[in-house]
């Protein structure tokens, strides 16, 4: 994958002027979206995103902040709804993103998908993602419960591109859990009328109403034989890896205790419930910020806590 990322310059720029992709969108998306080189016999190219933290180096109250803002919008959106709101991120890119969106909710339940079962940990969903390179997701809660309520669903991706991975999550967990809203959240939302129109359908077709949030839209313009000009640049780039040469001197491993509490998950694999948060709360060292409740959506501050005074 190759990339530009420098002062002043544009990170799609190496891509856009060799491939002659276009970005286009609202004013504030090519700040938020880059374009690399995909090694991908579907699709020459790669939108990467410069607020995520996941592959572009940012600054972690950006990334937070990005996630935060979207679940206070999920909060208005929802009202008095929000309270029972539980949120579902996407592995492996929103997993922090996740994270920060059930936080602008109020330390909403928060469950992520993941790629590998494990031993003892029933299986509460899945579902496939059909342009990946790893497709199937599973959901696996420790709490079977925590997704079977009648709340709203809040779905986090960072890219909402096609909407086909959306469609099948809700499917599956629609057939389990019948519920009556979902919101499907996203930083940027690249999708076509068309892919607007299918989940349009989808919704009337399922009885149950389903809202999008995303901090900006656009769209990807490709000219003709874009597939072909991105595999010819890739091999005209793409280099051997020299064989890993193991050190002879001997490492040394310094152990860091980080007192973390018995039993509180480190993420939301399993579910990362506000009791949990509760608990992380109030093991953390002292803050200038106290922990935040459940949302209040009339006069409530909706900064991230790393911008309150």
């Amino acid at each position: 994958m190759k990339n530009a990322v420098n002062d002043g310059v544009w990170s799609g720029t190496w891509v856009a002027e060799r491939l002659g992709v276009e970005l286009v969108g609202d004013d504030g998306l090519r700040a938020m979206l880059g374009l690399a080189l995909r090694r991908n016999p579907k699709r020459a190219h790669l939108l990467v995103s410069n607020v995520l933290g996941k592959h572009v180096p940012q600054s972690p109250s950006v990334v937070y902040g990005h996630g935060f803002r979207l679940g206070r919008k999920v909060a208005e959106l929802l009202g008095e709804e929000a309270a029972t709101a539980v949120v579902l991120g996407y592995a492996e890119t929103a997993t922090g993103l996740g994270h920060a969106v059930a936080d602008g909710l109020g330390a909403a339940p928060y469950l992520h998908s993941t790629r590998r079962p494990v031993a003892g940990v029933a299986r509460a969903g899945g579902f496939e993602e059909s342009h990946s390179h790893a497709t199937s997701h599973l959901l696996l809660p420790e709490d079977p419960s925590l997704l079977a309520g009648e709340g709203p669903l809040v779905l986090v991706d960072d890219e909402f591109s096609t909407g086909n991975t959306v469609l099948n999550t809700i499917r599956d967990l629609h057939g389990r859990h019948p519920r009556g809203r979902y919101v499907v959240v996203a930083l940027v939302d690249m999708r076509s009328p068309e892919d607007v129109a299918r989940m349009k359908r989808f919704a009337e077709e399922t009885g149950a109403r389903v809202d999008l949030v995303a901090a900006a839209s656009g769209a990807v313009r490709l000219p003709e034989g874009v597939l072909e000009k991105g595999q010819e640049l890739v091999a005209r780039h793409d280099t051997a890896q020299e064989p890993y040469e193991r050190s002879c001197g001997n490492g040394r491993v310094t152990r860091v205790g980080l007192h973390w509490p018995h039993r509180l998950p480190d993420g939301g694999r399993h579910g990362f419930t506000p009791a949990h948060r509760a608990r992380l709360e109030a093991a953390l060292p002292a803050r200038r910020c106290p922990p935040r409740p459940r949302p209040r959506l009339r006069g409530a501050d909706v900064r991230p806590a790393a911008d309150r005074p």
